[in-house]
């Protein structure tokens, strides 16, 4: 079985759909107790395909006690503390803690390949349009998320070099399906999701978050780029963009690859999108809810459109995204008018 660590998060639940898709069994590690997510379907829960266990990834014989029950054989570490729920020096202290105790783990079990999650974000500082694996990343770091995959980076490389087959995955960002409807480091969840409101307010299927009353909140408080937002949207505001369900098949790709030629890949979209592409989509998902941007780009933001190089990712995996934006933003759409406030 695949240990999904983080499995019933956003990425995890993506990663272990792909996994399932793939033939494999995946066990869903989880420091909160709770159901699997809406993704695997209980067919699967019945028939053991898909188990979900409590386990805490700073706690070694936590995670041991599932590899009594269960035969792992694989490993994609996902798990990591809640951004902003502590102290940046606690938060890198957890999820390094976290790592180790996974690849001791790792080790003891004799698994096959562990996949850790890095991003996009140790490239800050990289002055190339195409952000490449082989780059050399700047020591310093602007915020505590890249510096601790820095961190982990290192720890994943010398833990390769004894033995282990170790894979980090530079993480671009990541939208759909069971994301937040809000992200501080791009436009394009919060975007979609008020463009599910509009569709609720004009008579489509909604759960109760998309209600056409919270759809006149969201125009009273300009979110979606009217006037009043409070982190308004800038059309020439550019990131290279994958959607979950894609992220969730590549991660999937490389854990179950059977030879890998490097230690370290991009996952993503392999170009950079900007927010005015984000919204045309929208207005052919959703007639009528286009958002209105502010022309272009947010001040102090760099010059250069750069993108994840994913290269590797294709060769060593015959990865391709199958979400172009437009069948992204009508999925997503879809999914929220489902019902799904999330």
């Amino acid at each position: 079985m695949i240990l999904v660590t983080g499995g019933r998060g956003f990425i995890g639940a993506h990663t272990v759909r792909a996994l399932l898709d793939l033939g494999e069994r995946c066990v869903l590690g989880q420091r909160a107790a709770g159901p699997p997510p809406a993704l695997v379907r209980d067919r699967e829960v019945r028939d053991g395909r898909a188990v979900v266990e409590r386990m805490d990834c700073t706690d070694l014989d936590s995670v041991l006690a599932v590899g009594r029950r269960h035969r792992v054989t694989g490993i994609v570490h996902l798990a990591a503390a809640g951004m902003g729920a502590s102290a940046p020096l606690d938060e890198l202290s957890a999820n390094t803690a976290g790592l180790f105790t996974v690849l001791r783990a790792a080790r003891e079990w004799g698994v096959g390949r562990v996949v850790v999650a890095s991003t996009i974000g140790v490239y800050a500082g990289v002055a190339d349009p195409a952000l490449r694996e082989d780059a050399p990343l700047p020591v310093a770091s602007p915020h505590p998320i890249p510096a601790g995959k820095k961190i982990a980076e290192v720890v994943a490389d010398v833990a390769a070099s004894s033995g282990l087959d170790v894979v980090a995955a530079r993480i671009g960002a990541i939208w759909g399906p069971l994301g937040r409807p809000s992200s501080p480091f791009f436009a394009a969840p919060r975007l979609v999701h008020a463009a599910a409101r509009h569709a609720a307010a004009d008579g489509g299927a909604s759960a109760s978050p998309a209600s056409p009353a919270r759809a006149g909140e969201a125009q009273a408080t300009g979110e979606g780029g009217v006037p009043g937002e409070a982190a308004p949207s800038y059309a020439g505001d550019v990131i290279d963009m994958c959607y979950a369900r894609d992220c969730g098949r590549a991660l999937a790709l490389l854990q179950t690859t059977a030879t890998l030629r490097h230690r370290t890949y991009n996952v993503g979209g392999g170009r950079a999108v900007a927010n005015q592409e984000v919204a045309a989509a929208i207005g052919r998902a959703v007639p009528g809810a286009a958002p209105v941007l502010r022309p272009g780009r947010s001040p102090g933001v760099p010059a250069i459109d750069a993108c994840l190089d994913i290269s590797r990712l294709r060769e060593d995996t015959g990865y391709a995204p199958e979400y172009d934006l437009d069948r992204a933003v009508a999925d997503y759409v879809g999914w929220l008018r489902a019902g799904n406030p999330r």
